[in-house]
């Protein structure tokens, strides 16, 4: 080669580059324009259209076994949705500088599902990334060993985490919904397939953004689900056959949102509130039918916390995205509910991006969009802050007339759950990851919290 050409070699190779460069982005990278990253963008291929998996699964067995301790945690936010534990064991008001005494951990896949626990069960609804499946881990309350799990293949993208529901047990029955709203309830203590129900293919439902995040709620004998769907608003299914009891009509076609339902007594009648996509609606226990609904309170982008019970006629509502929140009275004349708005804050005031505020005692507790604890009246007056100490989206629960406050790196906090002001009792880092988002569980002195890949069980019993 001449060196007049090789003088032009670098000149080439410069050429060359900037041409592939030009090519993969034009081509290959498939690159879209650059925009703010909004939730579902990364989810592939339409749901609807890929292949239903055989929710049967497989069960395999584990070298677990329950612990001989009382309590339970059964469902989403405790056995009376809540989120506030009832149990008579004494719980430590001070820890040492370390924290609470760690009795076993255990690592997951990403996510945020919290654990429920029964006869000496712990059940968490994980997602296994290598092997792309849905995993209902049951877990021993004593030492964490796997007792068994159950899975089906089903192919979930990385979005903010996989597993985001907490699953709802029973002596006999456990219920899960997973990622891509596949219902599957089992045996509570062998962990066999009982049935299972695709709430996009059945009714219609869309998978929410960031996935489904809506808890199963069982009632009685009866698992009530929201598919949020063009063939059902609600549903309720036998939990013993998973035969369809009834289905709730969806006239506004309205979806499923990230809130999951709480049933409500109201004038001698059950009724369960759900928080869908375009407003919130009441319905009859008994029958499905809509009793009352109002299109006032709406979350844009993702409707997450689930309503609050306030005494027998009213419901808080709360949410992200500069929603705020809203109280609510139901009036009935006759046959008759009307909702009407008792107050409306702004999010500066009262709001809540991910987790449920707490009724306790009276007042509610809660961590607004700053990061602040806060507690307010049923007015709507704040009676105070937890001022500089803030707290992230991480989740809270009330037991014993204290409240257990977890932030987003895992640093969990205690103080006294009363009105009169914040009084912070103690404080450690107690998980070493991020998104510690996922709810607590307290059963007999044991906390159950986790962060993104992880999850813990403390001693936080007075010895």
């Amino acid at each position: 080669m001449s060196s007049r050409l090789l003088q032009f070699v670098p000149l080439f190779v410069v050429l060359a580059a900037l041409l592939a460069l030009g090519h993969w982005f034009a081509y290959g990278g498939r690159l879209p324009a650059f925009a703010a990253r909004v939730p579902n963008q990364d989810r592939g291929a339409n749901i609807a259209a890929a292949p239903a998996p055989k929710l049967t699964g497989v069960l395999t067995a584990g070298p677990g076994t329950p612990a001989a301790l009382p309590g339970a945690w059964p469902a989403f936010r405790g056995a009376n949705h809540d989120n506030v534990n009832t149990d008579p064991v004494p719980l430590a008001r001070e820890w040492p500088s370390a924290g609470p005494t760690p009795l076993w951990g255990i690592d997951l896949g990403e996510g945020y599902a919290g654990a429920v626990v029964r006869q000496g069960r712990v059940y968490v609804l994980d997602y296994d990334q290598p092997g792309q499946q849905d995993v209902l881990r049951c877990l021993s309350l004593a030492d964490g060993k796997e007792i068994w799990h159950r899975a089906y293949k089903v192919k979930v993208k990385r979005n903010h985490g996989m597993s985001r529901t907490t699953a709802a047990v029973t002596e006999k029955y456990i219920v899960t919904l997973g990622p891509m709203c596949h219902v599957v309830c089992a045996d509570a203590i062998s962990g066999d397939f009982k049935w299972g129900i695709d709430l996009v293919r059945d009714y219609g439902a869309t998978v929410p953004p960031w996935y489904a995040g809506q808890c199963p709620l069982i009632d009685g004998d009866r698992v009530i689900l929201a598919p949020g769907g063009s063939k059902a608003l609600l549903v309720a299914v036998d939990l013993a056959t998973g035969k369809v009891a009834w289905t709730t009509p969806n006239p506004h076609a309205w979806t499923m949102t990230h809130s999951s339902l709480i049933p409500m007594d109201f004038h001698g009648r059950r009724t369960y509130v759900y928080c869908a996509s375009g407003g919130v609606t009441g319905v009859d226990a008994a029958t499905g039918r809509i009793l009352w609904e109002t299109p006032d309170w709406r979350v844009d982008i993702a409707n997450v916390p689930t309503p609050v019970l306030c005494g027998d006629d009213r419901i808080f509502l709360s949410g992200g995205y500069n929603a705020g929140c809203m109280m609510v009275k139901l009036t009935a004349v006759g046959e008759k509910i009307t909702p009407q708005a008792v107050f409306r804050l702004p999010a500066a005031q009262f709001g809540s991006d991910q987790q449920t505020p707490i009724f306790y005692k009276g007042d509610l507790y809660g961590v607004i969009p700053d990061g602040r604890l806060v507690c307010m009246d049923l007015t709507g007056k704040q009676l105070w802050s937890s001022g500089a100490a803030r707290f992230g989206i991480g989740p809270y629960l009330i037991a014993d007339g204290l409240i257990y406050l977890c932030n987003d790196t895992g640093t969990l906090t205690l103080a006294d759950a009363v009105p009169d002001g914040y009084h912070p009792r103690a404080e450690a880092k107690v998980l070493t990851g991020h998104d510690a988002w996922g709810p607590m569980a307290l059963v007999n002195g044991r906390l159950l919290l986790r962060d993104l890949t992880r999850m813990v069980c403390l001693d936080v019993a007075r010895h």
